[in-house]
């Protein structure tokens, strides 16, 4: 299961890498949609790494 968590992890901090890339090159109401992407990315990756240490700290490091 952690191993699922940490592919899906990689993911989102791929993507958020991804939209940082994005967003310097963009302009205008395309930079306001890129920050909208952004700011959902990078909640998503808190939350997977938040559950990749839960279960890290559940089944010891």
């Amino acid at each position: 299961m952690i191993r699922l968590l940490a592919v899906e992890l990689y993911r989102a901090q791929q993507q958020v890498h991804r939209l940082r890339d994005e967003l310097d090159q963009a302009e205008g109401l395309e930079a306001d949609r890129l920050r909208r992407e952004l700011a959902q990315a990078q909640e998503e990756c808190d939350q997977l790494r938040r559950r990749v240490e839960a279960r890290k700290d559940l089944y010891g490091r």
